[in-house]
């Protein structure tokens, strides 16, 4: 075989080498699973579309089953086919929208669809402006950075009494912040706070993009229209 020859099959192998390694890239990138799926869940005509809010109350798993006897969204909501678009910690409360949408739901819960979701959250002490600025700005997690989310303090919310009762420390004040974030990791706001030195006492969510919790009492639901 000529040098020559030796040459041109390895220049070709090479330019071969990075076409593949972008096609990988790229079909491997989280946008694109994003995409594939969403294209990949049934549509649902908007007729037998299905969206139940409900204000799940402290100490419920947000699932329909469980293996240990603790409560779950069968307690309380009796629509068959319906799932929870995102989840919401046992320990916190609030706003839960289910659907049986499988488009609607990913629509609320992947980051890349950037639909925000709003907390209150009753922290332990008075952080200031300097310490709500690093939310703001976006804090190192040990999974990783967190988007910058828009925070402020708010007066305490006209909201039900928790059962239990929170328990807060003798001549520690407590503080109520919003918190919007446009992501979901777990246990994600409660971990923010704590970076900051104000671990979360309860925590609230309040909307989810445009949908929000309204009088809702603690364990009721009702069915919206989108």
């Amino acid at each position: 075989m000529s040098p020559r020859s030796t040459r041109a099959k390895r220049t070709a192998s090479e330019d071969k080498r990075p076409s593949r390694f972008k096609r990988s890239q790229k079909a491997n990138s989280p946008t694109k699973r994003a995409l594939k799926s969403s294209s990949s869940k049934p549509k649902i005509a908007p007729e037998e579309r299905k969206v139940i809010i409900f204000n799940k109350p402290f100490d419920t798993l947000s699932q329909f089953t469980d293996g240990e006897g603790r409560k779950t969204l069968a307690d309380y909501i009796s629509i068959k086919g319906v799932y929870a678009a995102g989840r919401l910690d046992r320990d916190s409360e609030g706003l839960l929208v289910l659907t049986n949408d499988g488009i609607l739901q990913a629509r609320l819960t992947q980051p890349s669809s950037k639909s925000p979701k709003t907390y209150w959250v009753q922290v332990d002490g008075s952080p200031g402006e300097v310490d709500l600025d690093k939310l703001r700005q976006g804090v190192e997690l040990k999974d990783g950075l967190t988007l910058p989310a828009r925070v402020e303090i708010i007066d305490e919310p006209k909201v039900w009494p928790r059962n239990p009762p929170v328990r807060f420390r003798a001549n520690i004040p407590t503080t109520w912040l919003s918190i919007t974030i446009i992501e979901g990791r777990n246990r994600q706001v409660r971990r923010m706070t704590a970076h900051i030195g104000y671990p979360t006492l309860r925590l609230i969510r309040y909307s989810v993009g445009d949908i929000h919790l309204d009088s809702l009492k603690p364990g009721e639901w009702k069915e919206i229209q989108l």
